[in-house]
C-alpha cells in the first residue's frame, strides 16, 4: 500500500478547512446540525462537498445521526461526518434538541470566527461561551470542503458518521485538539491559519486511522489502496497518468494475471482498472486547467491524451461541458 496515494488524491481533490465555533455546554444539552448541503454556501463558499466535524476538548457527550446507533464521545475523541448528514450532539441520548438552522448559519456567517456558542438547560447563547470550569463539555467545531467532481472516490469509501475515539489517536492527535482550543478561545494573529491546517491535518490524520482498522473484508478505494496488488496498481497510475497503460501492463507490474488484477480491482472499487485510470485522468486535468496557465492541449499531454480532441471528449463526457469551458466557470467562482 502507498501512502503516496493518498496524499496525492487529498491533494488532487482539494481538501480545506475551517473553523467555525467554539462549542461550550452544561448539562442537559442537546444540539442539531443541520445537513451540510444546505449551509455549504455560507460555511465554505465555492466548495462542492462539506464534511462538519467536532474535537472534543473536555468532557464527554453523544453523537448520533437517523438511522444509526448513537455513538459516545469522551474527551480527546474527534468524530465527523463524511456524507454530510444532519445530525445530534447531546449529553445523553434522545433528548429534544436545539436546532442551528440553515437560516441561522447565512445569517451569521460574517460574525468573526471561531464563534462561541453556549448550550445549557434548553438555552442557546451565540457569543459568549461558558466559563471553563463550569462546562461540562467543550468543543471545537468546524468544516472541512473538497471537490465532489470531476472524481472524488475517497468520500463515498467513508462512513456516515466516522468516530475516533482519543485511545486509538495518534500521540499528536490530542496535542491539535488542545491547540486547537487555544486558538479558537483566543484572538490571536494568525488564528485563522493555524485553525484551517490544523482541520486539514485531523482529516488526513483521520482518513490514515480509518484506513488501519478496516476490517478484512473491507471494499471500496481506501481497502483497495491497502490492498497488496490493487495498492500497487493505484500507485502506478497516480505516478504515471501519461504512460499508456494497458490491463495487461498493469498486471504484469503488480504480479497478477490480467483478469486477477480486473477482478480485483472490480471487487474493491467496483470498476474495472482502465475505467478507473480515465477518471483519474481527467481529475488531475481538472486541477491543472484549475490552478495553472497550461492550454488544454497541454494538459491533454500531461495526463495521458494523445490528442486535445480527445481529451476534450472525454471530459466533456464526465463534467457535461468541454474543458475550456469548464476552466472558465471555475475562475469566476
Amino acid at each position: 500500500m502507498s501512502r503516496d496515494t493518498l496524499s496525492d488524491l487529498l491533494r488532487a481533490v482539494r481538501v480545506r478547512g475551517a473553523v467555525f465555533y467554539y462549542v461550550s455546554c452544561s448539562s442537559p444539552w442537546s444540539a442539531e446540525a443541520p445537513p451540510a448541503s444546505e449551509i455549504a454556501g455560507a460555511v465554505m463558499p465555492g466548495c462542492e462537498h462539506v464534511i462538519e466535524y467536532h474535537m472534543i476538548a473536555k468532557g464527554n457527550g453523544w453523537a448520533a445521526i437517523s438511522g444509526e446507533p448513537p455513538v459516545r464521545l469522551a474527551a480527546g475523541d474527534i468524530v465527523m461526518f463524511p456524507q454530510g448528514d444532519r445530525h445530534v450532539l447531546s449529553s445523553v441520548p434522545g433528548i429534544e434538541p436545539l436546532r442551528r438552522t440553515a437560516e441561522w448559519v447565512f445569517s451569521t456567517r460574517n460574525n468573526p470566527k471561531p464563534m462561541p456558542i453556549a448550550y445549557h438547560h434548553g438555552v442557546v447563547e451565540a457569543g459568549a461561551p461558558l466559563p471553563v470550569d463550569e462546562a461540562d463539555m467543550i468543543a471545537v467545531c468546524g468544516f472541512l470542503g473538497c471537490d465532489l467532481k470531476p472524481f472524488n472516490p475517497l468520500i463515498t469509501a467513508l462512513p456516515r458518521i466516522l468516530h475516533l475515539p482519543a485511545e486509538r489517536a495518534s500521540g499528536w492527535a490530542g496535542r491539535v485538539i488542545e491547540q486547537a482550543a487555544v486558538e479558537s478561545s483566543s484572538s490571536r494573529p494568525g488564528g485563522d491559519a493555524v485553525l484551517e491546517r490544523l482541520a486539514e491535518m485531523m482529516f488526513v490524520d483521520a482518513a490514515r486511522r480509518y484506513l488501519d482498522n478496516l476490517p478484512e473484508d473491507a471494499t471500496g478505494w481506501l481497502a483497495g489502496l491497502r490492498d497488496r496488488f490493487v495498492g500497487k496498481a493505484l500507485e502506478l497510475m497516480h505516478e504515471h497518468p501519461d504512460r499508456a497503460w494497458t490491463v495487461d501492463d498493469l498486471a504484469r507490474e503488480v504480479g497478477l494475471s490480467r483478469s486477477a488484477l480486473h477482478e480485483r480491482f472490480v471487487q474493491y472499487l467496483g470498476d474495472p482498472p482502465m475505467h478507473y485510470l480515465a477518471n483519474w485522468r481527467i481529475q488531475l486535468g481538472s486541477r491543472l486547467l484549475r490552478e495553472s496557465n497550461r492550454t488544454v492541449a497541454t494538459v491533454a499531454l500531461e495526463v495521458g491524451y494523445e490528442s486535445e480532441a480527445a481529451f476534450s471528449r472525454a471530459f466533456k463526457r464526465m463534467v457535461g461541458m468541454p474543458p475550456a469551458a469548464w476552466k472558465r466557470t471555475q475562475a469566476s467562482r
